[in-house]
């Protein structure tokens, strides 16, 4: 368990599949987000059973408010290697009434500190599609730079977009 501000941080449970399944078939939840195919609820819950458990290069955690211990969201640091000392992040609030309110904000601060206290990492990627505006305003103000543009990798709607590439060092983390 790891504690910010606002938010727990703790590793996701099979019980954790309704919430999941609901987020992953909401399309403003999942609209800047690659999102694959539907699969049915007892998919998603086999696969959180399933799931090795977290490890340094595989890390997923549910978003939790400290308030209500409500679960609002995800968190995945993957592909850590300790050779290069970077991962790449991925994250989500599906509780589309946490959105706007500083829980995402934390929840980022809260990883990247943790990636870089307790993992070593040195560095922490991520890619956001260029008219995730909101999600990009939040990378940016905990650190995040932009790194890189990669054109016209995203569709949504039979429209394709850009990506952002992004990246924070260690030390560069903003409170």
């Amino acid at each position: 368990m790891v504690l910010g501000k606002l938010v727990k941080l703790r590793p996701m449970e099979p019980s954790d599949a309704d919430a999941l399944w609901r987020w992953n078939h909401d399309p403003e939840v999942m609209r800047w987000m690659q999102d694959g195919y539907a699969q049915p609820l007892a998919q998603v819950r086999k696969r959180l059973e399933e799931r090795p458990r977290n490890s340094y290069g595989d890390l997923l955690l549910g978003i939790e408010t400290l308030e209500e211990a409500q679960l609002i969201g995800l968190v995945h640091l993957g592909d850590a290697e300790p050779e290069t000392g970077c991962a790449e992040l991925d994250i989500y609030l599906g509780e589309k009434e946490y959105w706007g309110r500083g829980y995402a904000t934390d929840a980022m601060r809260t990883i990247c500190r943790y990636g870089f206290e307790k993992m070593r990492l040195h560095k922490i990627m991520l890619t956001v599609v260029t008219e995730n505006h909101a999600a990009h305003h939040i990378y940016q103000k905990v650190g995040f730079v932009d790194e890189g543009r990669l054109r016209q990798v995203f569709r949504r709607d039979g429209q394709w977009y850009d990506v952002f590439t992004m990246g924070l060092l260690e030390g560069e983390l903003r409170d």
